[in-house]
């Protein structure tokens, strides 16, 4: 498999070096691009057994005057310190556990550990501080120059839970951050939280229980709405401490069950209504809004949950298919209605992004994301698309032997139009076994330029673009 670059340890960290450019930058495309993502995925001779469970590394490209620089650092933790220099497996991941007595298994399950945080998933701001967020409440700061680690940040308010999501919200119209935090026990809760600008307290906007809370990647949010999906991947919270299995491997499909859309109005806290649809499975919402009376969501939806299990290293390292999520809109009546679903194109499309400052929560015509040449997930992800969601059309970037990562969108000044400016995204160059960054000109969705760097990046998840 070409793409085994993408799932290899880099051990390799390099500081400001200046990366050789083809092309031509944007004359105002100037700031900094901070990618997060697994970059470790050994301890001594034992594998992490998931994709998800590599040791997070932070990588910062930085476009000036003077051309793009590259700095590439691991976020500093114990969990790493064990696997690189130890060389021992000593913490808990998504699918990954080190053996454990039960004493330890309760500890780390309904206590969430500071010293094993692996933060390897996205990157947020929290007013000046910039954190990196994985799917435990524990958020990592470091400094977005250097890209040094400073260490858990704690929250100053007694919210508690073991398990949140590494996409918070910006909410459209107060600009708080909107995220929720799952309390496991014998009625579980979802506590539905606002965190203030630069704040580091949380405020309770409302809590919903669940018998057995499912697994939820990101949520959805409107002008006025929380919507939590409740997929039917779930679990008996009994068995996070009984079962001896890793993390993930407690949720189980079904299919019976289909899915619950919980909608919450951020306003009052109230759940204004509960859904329930077709079983469907999904990590990534693209966007969602109130429209004529309904809630319009969209998402990239799986079949099942399978996909999870098509993660796992020893699968992807022998080539093993991987499902492929597709572009799906549900529309939700506020007043009841009930739900109708509809796919917006058969073109695959993860890892999505849109013009989240404009259009965040609100109607929007475009999301870019990554997709799979071979639509049945033979080659990993080796393509970029624009889908237009109005239109129900698509541009595709395709370049054989080369796999992108999530397509970051950058407004230009001035932005006369929903898709006026560039899209950057890391992208594995096979051939050259190293990775470049991409510029493309997002309407058109042609390249504009591209910078290489001086070695393979693992390949990532998410992050942040940032002016000046």
């Amino acid at each position: 498999m070409s793409y085994l670059a993408g799932i290899t340890s880099l051990g390799n960290e390099v500081a400001d070096v200046q990366l050789p450019v083809s092309g031509t930058l944007p004359d105002w495309l100037r700031g900094t691009l901070l990618r997060n993502g697994p970059a470790l995925f050994e301890a001594g001779e034992r594998s992490f057994r998931h994709w998800f469970d590599g040791q997070a590394m932070l990588h910062r490209f930085s476009i000036s005057d003077s051309g793009v620089s590259y700095t590439n650092r691991f976020l500093d933790t114990p969990g790493l310190r064990a696997a690189r220099d130890e060389q021992v497996l000593r913490y808990s991941g998504f699918a990954t556990d080190p053996c454990r007595s039960i004493f330890a298994r309760l500890f780390s399950v309904f206590t969430p550990r500071r010293d094993s945080e692996n933060a390897n998933v996205n990157i947020t701001r929290f007013g000046e501080r910039f954190v990196a967020l994985t799917e435990t409440p524990l958020p990592v700061e470091f400094d977005p120059e250097t890209l040094a680690t400073a260490g858990v940040l704690g929250y100053q308010d007694d919210l508690d839970g073991q398990v949140t999501t590494a996409h918070p919200h910006q909410a459209p119209i107060t600009g708080d951050l909107v995220n929720y935090i799952l309390k496991f026990g014998r009625r579980s809760e979802y506590r539905v939280y606002r965190q203030k600008p630069g704040s580091l307290t949380r405020e309770l906007i409302t809590s919903h229980h669940s018998d057995r809370p499912s697994y939820m990647h990101s949520f959805a949010i409107t002008e006025n709405h929380v919507v939590l999906a409740e997929f039917p991947f779930r679990v008996n919270p009994l068995a996070l401490l009984l079962s001896g299995r890793p993390f993930i491997e407690n949720y189980h499909w079904d299919q019976a069950r289909g899915t619950e859309l919980v909608v919450i109005d951020q306003r009052d806290g109230s759940v204004r209504a509960v859904h329930r649809t077709d079983s469907l499975f999904a990590f990534h919402h693209i966007n969602a809004f109130e429209q004529d009376g309904e809630l319009v969501l969209d998402l990239c939806a799986y079949r099942d949950a399978s996909v999870i299990r098509a993660l796992y290293l020893d699968r992807l390292r022998a080539g093993g298919e991987v499902p492929q999520a597709l572009p799906t809109r549900l529309r939700i009546g506020l007043d009841g209605g009930g739900v109708t679903r509809e796919v917006l194109s058969e073109e695959p499309l993860e890892l999505p992004r849109i013009d989240y400052a404009r259009h965040n929560g609100r109607d929007y015509r475009f999301t870019y994301g990554v997709g799979s040449h071979d639509r049945r997930g033979g080659d990993f992800f080796d393509q970029l698309v624009k889908l237009d969601v109005t239109a129900r059309e698509t541009i595709i970037w395709y370049e054989p032997g080369c796999y992108p990562g999530e397509p970051v969108f950058v407004a230009a000044p001035q932005q006369s139009a929903e898709d006026d400016g560039v899209v950057l995204s890391v992208v594995l160059d096979s051939a050259r076994g190293a990775s470049f960054l991409l510029v493309l000109d997002a309407a058109g969705f042609t390249e504009l330029a591209r910078a290489e760097v001086p070695h393979a990046v693992p390949f990532g998840f998410h992050g942040v673009f940032t002016r000046g």
